[in-house]
């Protein structure tokens, strides 16, 4: 039995997309100079899938061996395959980069809302209402 019914486990799997989709605009934002840099972006879809297929599991010849299961995570980054928007090959369009920064902030400091909301409720059922 979970204690929050899983809620705090997916608004912190949120968090880490939302981080991680902030370190890659923030990586393609400091490279809007740099020559033949492909802009990059990060995929919930992509996340989500390779969260489902990344059980890595050992082989078990004796019924005494333990099973063994590992999630080997792999974050759903990837780059623009032909874009460019310079001569010099570039690809970040900062006008799309602060948008979605701005997006992605947004959804950030929602999520750290619903959270201090849930540990709030907790705590006033810790202290019996009071």
């Amino acid at each position: 039995m979970s204690l929050f019914g899983g809620t705090i486990s997916s608004l912190e799997n949120g968090l880490n997309y939302a981080s991680l989709k902030n370190k890659t605009i923030a990586q393609n934002i400091a490279n809007v100079d740099t020559p033949n840099y492909k802009a990059k972006d990060v995929s919930f879809k992509q996340m989500l899938s390779d969260a489902q297929d990344s059980t890595i599991s050992a082989n078990q010849t004796d019924e005494r061996h333990y099973k063994f299961e590992m999630n080997q995570k792999s974050p759903g980054v990837y780059s623009y395959g032909n874009l460019r928007y310079r001569v010099n090959g570039n690809g970040v369009d900062m006008d799309l980069e602060q948008a979605e920064l701005a997006k992605n902030t947004i959804y950030y400091n929602a999520l750290i809302d619903r959270i201090n909301g849930k540990l709030n409720t907790l705590n006033t059922v810790i202290k019996g209402g009071r």
